[in-house]
């Protein structure tokens, strides 16, 4: 790896990584935490399987659970969101709102159909 200067430079906590440096992409569908959360869990569950295996396969399904719960609370807030975008707006609203809500309705259910 080569040394960089201007990354060197930078305060502590900016520096960008690799992924900040690609094109953005969608909007993840739970935060961060929540999902560094879920993936420790199930690390845990794959770790701790030859020792406990019953246990393990219990602390996977909940962590299951959990990530299905979370994925259904965010969908109906960003579903809230969208609708409330559109819904109260009046007959005359312009074609190109409209449009742009159509589009993220599109870009989620092509997101979840790919899951």
């Amino acid at each position: 790896m080569m040394y960089d200067q201007t990354r060197a430079q930078q305060p502590a906590g900016q520096t960008r990584g690799p992924a900040e440096r690609r094109a953005p992409g969608p909007e993840p569908l739970l935060p961060a935490a929540e999902r560094d959360e879920i993936v420790q869990r199930l690390r845990h569950a794959l770790n701790t399987f030859a020792d406990t295996p019953r246990e393990a396969l219990e602390e996977a399904e909940s962590a299951y659970d959990e990530a299905t719960a979370q994925l259904v609370n965010a969908l109906a807030e960003r579903r809230r969101l969208l609708r409330a975008g559109w819904q109260d707006q009046a007959p005359e609203t312009q074609s190109d709102e409209l449009r742009h809500a159509l589009r993220q309705y599109r870009e989620i259910t092509q997101r979840l159909l790919q899951l």
